[in-house]
């Protein structure tokens, strides 16, 4: 057993998703945002790396559990990459669901499955420098091109926020010309094909695992779909947790959460007990 007593969750079907993954760990899907909740935020995405004890934690957790998945809107290899998640022991069933479930990786086969890009982004990103040039917010922000969507960041801008909210309208513009989606996000806009989000991507992976518990863990408004989904599998009889990787910047998950950890660290914490736990 740990040293440190789990967290209660603050709501009774927290408390009872919780207890579920607890009694019957081998029945239960644990599943994982990156950016913000495995790898603390900072201002070059390129830079990310997963948190020093978030491999270390899940490769004790995952062979407890049915299955363990990372959901990110990273490219799936980029974030296969960036968290170290390659040839570890203890991890040979976790999933990598990137571009929010569009691509996925398992490490059981080592590759990654995904359909051909949508035509879109291309066009996107043909257009964006004009866009952002024409908007007068050139300066400071920062595209980042993901394959399969293209991403403006803000958080380098000297006023990031008013950045953000200049960029809205006309990037939800030049993303309905090309038939894409604007998934705003911390201090980032990211335009990319509809139809897939995390709380798609989750419910899929849940369903398809057979597991009768999921806790999910995010810190970020593209997270909010997965808290929907994991709300929708309660509401039909499974157990779940919520867990924010808190963050003053999205209190709307604050406010939904079950749980709420103090960022990755908190995260990792959390991953670890639950491990004492099982173990």
């Amino acid at each position: 057993m740990g040293s440190n007593p789990l967290p209660v969750p603050a709501t009774s079907a927290g408390r009872d998703g919780l207890a579920a993954l607890l009694d019957a760990p081998e029945r239960a899907v644990v599943a994982l945002d990156f950016d913000g909740t495995l790898a603390d935020i900072v201002p070059d995405p390129e830079q990310a790396r997963a948190h020093p004890g978030a491999v270390p934690a899940l490769a004790r957790l995952a062979p407890r559990l049915l299955s363990a998945a990372v959901i990110t809107g990273r490219p799936a290899g980029v974030a296969v990459r960036y968290g170290g998640f390659t040839g570890v022991p203890g991890l040979e069933r976790l999933t990598v669901l990137g571009h929010y479930g569009a691509e996925r990786w398992d490490a059981a086969t080592g590759t990654v499955q995904a359909p051909a890009p949508h035509p879109g982004v291309a066009a996107v990103e043909a257009e964006l420098p004009g866009v952002l040039d024409a908007s007068g917010a050139w300066q400071g922000t920062w595209i980042e091109r993901k394959g399969r969507a293209v991403a403006v960041h803000t958080r380098r801008a000297a006023d990031p926020q008013a950045a953000f909210e200049l960029l809205r309208g006309p990037l939800h513009d030049l993303a309905e010309r090309h038939g894409l989606i604007v998934e705003p996000g911390r201090l980032v806009l990211e335009l990319r094909p509809p139809g897939m989000d995390k709380g798609v991507a989750l419910a899929e992976y849940v369903r398809e695992s057979g597991a009768s518990t999921v806790l999910y863990a995010g810190d970020d408004l593209g997270d909010l779909a997965a808290f929907a989904a994991v709300e929708k599998l309660r509401a039909e009889g499974l157990r779940g947790v919520l867990v924010c990787s808190g963050s003053a910047e999205v209190t709307e998950l604050t406010d939904r959460a079950d749980l709420v950890a103090d960022g990755p660290g908190g995260v990792v914490d959390l991953l670890t007990r639950l491990a004492d736990e099982v173990s």
